[in-house]
């Protein structure tokens, strides 16, 4: 019972749209003072909750997005991928999908890439012909591949709350991310046929690429660094953060020259802004967590799973369902936070690798993003495109294919997700 009052109470807070950090740490606070918890108790598992090595990649990693995007990384990324892949129908589609791919290995966030690449993309589409709802769907559907594709923010708080190693989660990502590449360009090219989506009119030379391949060199090489280092075992991920970092800073002054003292500062302030907002919720969501186990939510779940099935695929399915339900209403971070301590040791118990575990949840949330009524990308882009949410709910009908297609095959076959990390852990 008081299981049911303490989610009821947090769902209502939620439906009055009090910020999420609020709705978790209002909950478990009003829980423990109610049942005579000393307040102490309140501020020590907060602390507790952030004195993380794991966590302390996330600020590093958003410092480091923030730096490359100032150094003018997110253009030459997307110049390149325009020059090699843009002439064909739909090219410009699919020069998306790669540009996010490259972008996405120094970001770790699917926002981040949509703010530092989207205004560039639709405005190109839109340049060349494209409705500027197709623009925009096609914007927020690729910026997905990030939070995928390592590094990974959400990977890494994934692997933080549940205790696993963030490095063999980050690699985990590697083959998802490049499969959900190959659906979409599938299902461009379907879409480029059937709404006769037009070819890039730019005509680049030979000269002319190798001139852009030349200049865009050192900010291919920032997700080339981050790779090799976590492939080899060389960094971990709050270490690989650092050194992106750096290198933006050093590509930035020294190559590109685009980056100021000023732009530094204000990249500063905004990553601790950004980052704040971050531990403000694991804070709150650590309070609120310690509530649910207080009260047996945990046990209460993982009892209920396993009456329906310990048939592993069966719980996986759905955990799916859940999850995706979980991604139309609940900031990402908090779904992770929140269900991350249920869902681990219910299907470690019947067999289920962790490291998949991790890629199913954040691929589902990363769906969440995509799916209406909270859907944070889809309202991003509706505000920097000008296009109406509803326009943009129906142009993104078509991409939930290749990112459902996706989730499936991760969730019957585990050795896309543990086949590459436990590789590299094998020498």
């Amino acid at each position: 019972m008081e299981g049911i009052i303490l989610i009821s109470g947090f769902l209502l807070l939620v439906l009055l749209r009090v910020p999420m950090a609020v709705c978790m740490g209002l909950t478990g606070g009003i829980y423990f003072m109610v049942n005579g918890m000393p307040p102490d108790i309140i501020s020590q598992r907060m602390l507790n909750s952030l004195n993380s090595y794991t966590l302390l990649a996330v600020p590093i990693f958003i410092l480091a997005g923030n730096l490359l995007n100032t150094a003018g990384i997110s253009t030459r990324i997307f110049q390149f991928a325009r020059a090699f892949f843009g002439r064909r129908e739909g090219g410009l589609a699919q020069v998306c999908v790669v540009t996010n791919l490259i972008f996405s290995g120094v970001s770790g966030a699917a926002l981040a890439d949509l703010g530092a690449l989207g205004n560039i993309e639709m405005k190109a589409m839109k340049e060349q012909g494209y409705r500027d709802e197709d623009g925009a769907a096609i914007a927020a559907a690729t910026a997905t591949i990030g939070p995928i594709f390592p590094p990974s923010i959400p990977l890494i708080i994934f692997a933080a709350v549940a205790e696993v190693s963030g490095v063999k989660l980050l690699i985990s990502g590697v083959i998802p991310a490049l499969i959900i590449v190959v659906m979409f360009f599938i299902t461009i090219a379907i879409l480029a046929r059937i709404h006769k989506y037009p070819k890039d009119t730019v005509i680049i030379s030979g000269k002319e690429k190798w001139a852009i391949s030349r200049d865009a060199f050192a900010s291919l090489m920032a997700p080339m660094i981050l790779l090799v280092g976590l492939l080899t075992g060389f960094f971990s991920p709050t270490e690989v953060a650092a050194v992106c970092a750096a290198y933006a800073v050093l590509i930035g002054v020294l190559v590109y020259r685009e980056m100021n003292w000023k732009g530094f500062v204000m990249m500063v302030r905004e990553t601790v802004h950004q980052t704040g907002n971050i531990m403000f919720i694991i804070a709150a969501a650590a309070i609120f967590s310690l509530a649910l186990t207080m009260a047996n939510v945990p046990d209460q779940l993982n009892a209920f799973f396993l009456g329906v099935s310990k048939d592993p695929l069966v719980l996986m399915l759905m955990v799916n369902l859940l999850l995706l339900v979980v991604g139309m209403f609940m900031e990402t971070i908090a779904a992770l936070l929140i269900l991350t301590p249920i869902l681990v040791p219910t299907l470690a118990a019947v067999g289920v690798d962790p490291i998949q575990l991790g890629l199913v949840v954040v691929l589902n949330l990363m769906i969440g993003l995509l799916t209406p009524p909270v859907g944070m990308s889809l309202y991003l882009v509706s505000i920097m495109s000008g296009v109406s949410f509803p326009r943009i709910c129906k142009a993104i009908l078509p991409y939930y294919i290749p990112l459902l297609a996706t989730l499936a095959l991760v969730t019957v076959f585990p050795a896309l997700t543990v086949w590459l990390p436990n590789l590299v852990y094998a020498k």
